[in-house]
């Protein structure tokens, strides 16, 4: 906490106010409210692309205690549009930290409020779903801050995936290495790219709108299709572009957003979670190999269960223990598979590298 409290306020959509202290950059930011479980691993959280348009909750009681290190970030800045936690931690310990959380959050312009009981927040979305909501230090009068949050969009409809992917292509890893992956990007996360360099690819990156012929061009063994923001529905480019990939018969390996557009390119709908997953510690249940994983999750968006069972070349592969809800699919006449789920695991448990493994496995035996 700063030496010098600034009260803030936070108001929900549906007209709950909770009040506290400013942290990090002063000013109002809106977005989508939504809750992290995770212990650790806040920054690579925070500069997760996948977070973009939507006010984040960390629920442990301690956030920045350990500071900020200008390696742990998943892209090249701060996604989420505001932070809420009980204790933000202006002082840190680690030794390696670049600095702390508050220079942090104020080089970013990241507003941010603390001293709220994010118990009783987390309990409350969790009974009543994810909703938009607006966190202020500078307007203080509730009348006035529920005018601003109605000019906050819904996240149905939104393609916020063209706002974070690249916007020239760039490469990774060995030129001459004996794979060559395409990845087509709507918010990849840079620890993605680094599992598939480390397991001897050589990787183009490709903005989000980049046409098939193009990616054919790379001439890739394979294609990747990354993870990212917004409602995969608002996508229909991507979706055909999918369905192009497909076609190639070549190996194709979606996560998170890529898992929905892997989806809709088969016909399965997709729909807006109740609140979503986001952790470190959702337990998932391989159905082909009957092992349990514990999986980092961050989606407010998943695929229609009923619709992904009765398609008659989509296999399920992956569930939630905790919902049942789709975690991962493959198509039964093509090499594709997808998984709900971040099995780059950053931050997270590692139980889940091998999807890898098994894509580089296809590349070689396809």
């Amino acid at each position: 906490m700063p030496n010098t409290k600034q009260p803030a306020v936070l108001l929900l959509e549906d007209g709950h106010v909770f009040y506290g202290f400013s942290f990090g950059q002063k000013g109002t930011t809106s977005g989508e409210i939504c809750f992290n479980t995770g212990m650790t691993g806040y920054q690579e959280v925070f500069t997760d692309p996948s977070y973009t348009g939507q006010v984040l909750i960390m629920n442990k009681v301690h956030i920045g205690n350990y500071g900020v290190k200008n390696s742990d970030v998943e892209s090249n800045s701060v996604k989420i549009r505001g932070l809420i936690g009980r204790n933000l931690e202006e002082q840190y310990s680690r030794i390696q930290a670049n600095g702390s959380l508050q220079e942090y959050l104020v080089a970013n312009n990241i507003i941010a409020i603390e001293d709220v009981d994010t118990r009783a927040l987390v309990a409350h979305i969790r009974t009543k779903g994810a909703m938009n909501c607006i966190i202020s230090s500078e307007i203080l009068d509730i009348e006035v801050l529920k005018k601003e949050l109605a000019k906050c969009p819904n996240m149905d409809g939104l393609d916020l995936a063209s706002e974070v992917s690249t916007t020239k292509e760039y490469e990774l890893g060995d030129v001459n290495a004996a794979l060559r992956v395409a990845v087509l990007d709507f918010g990849v996360k840079r620890n993605i790219l680094n599992c598939l360099v480390e397991r001897g690819a050589y990787v183009r990156v490709h903005p989000a709108s980049t046409s098939l012929a193009r990616l054919k061009e790379f001439n890739a063994n394979g294609y990747f299709i990354s993870n990212g923001p917004g409602d995969p529905a608002a996508l229909p480019y991507a979706v055909e572009t999918v369905k192009g990939l497909l076609n190639e018969n070549k190996p194709v390996f979606g996560i998170c957003l890529g898992h929905q557009l892997l989806a809709l390119a088969n016909g399965i709908p997709t729909f807006k979670m109740h609140h979503g997953h986001r952790g470190l510690n959702h337990p998932v249940k391989n159905i082909i190999t009957g092992q349990c994983e514990i999986t980092t999750q961050n989606h407010g968006f998943g695929v229609d269960p009923e619709a992904v069972r009765n398609h008659p070349n989509v296999e399920v592969t992956h569930v939630n223990l905790n919902d049942e809800s789709i975690e991962g699919i493959r198509l039964k006449d093509k090499p594709a598979f997808s998984v709900q789920y971040h099995p780059e695991s950053t931050p997270g448990p590692h139980d889940s590298r091998y999807l890898f493994d098994n894509f580089v496995a296809m590349m070689n035996k396809n």
